[in-house]
């Protein structure tokens, strides 16, 4: 199975707690990264404005047993399968792009 999903995230919905650093070397040099753990869930029909994917934070074990509801980033579409996975039409018309914003500052630590 092959498949190349679009998807957008909403970054001022990454909750801080979950963003993850590690001290890494880079060209000689010590860097800090910081990381999200997400999921990425291709679901077999369209949501009601003809998404197919959805991404959400990674839920721990801890979590997931716990019932903790899903933290949604975003959402988007298949672009590209090998034809082990149906790639779904959005139907009709009517269906706006997301419209663009300007954030001076997000508040996100990067």
């Amino acid at each position: 199975m092959a498949i190349i999903a679009h998807t957008s995230v909403a970054l001022h919905k990454i909750p801080k707690d979950k963003i993850e650093t590690k001290e890494v070397e880079v060209n000689g040099k010590k860097v800090i990264q910081k990381y999200l753990r997400i999921t990425t869930t291709i679901n077999d029909e369209l949501d009601q404005f003809g998404n197919q994917a959805s991404v959400t934070v990674s839920q721990s074990k801890e979590e997931r047993e716990a019932k903790q509801p899903k933290t949604y980033l975003g959402n988007g579409y298949v672009g590209w399968t090998n034809g082990d996975t149906k790639k779904l039409e959005k139907q009709g018309q009517g269906q706006s792009a997301p419209a663009k914003v300007t954030v001076d500052d997000d508040g996100l630590p990067f």
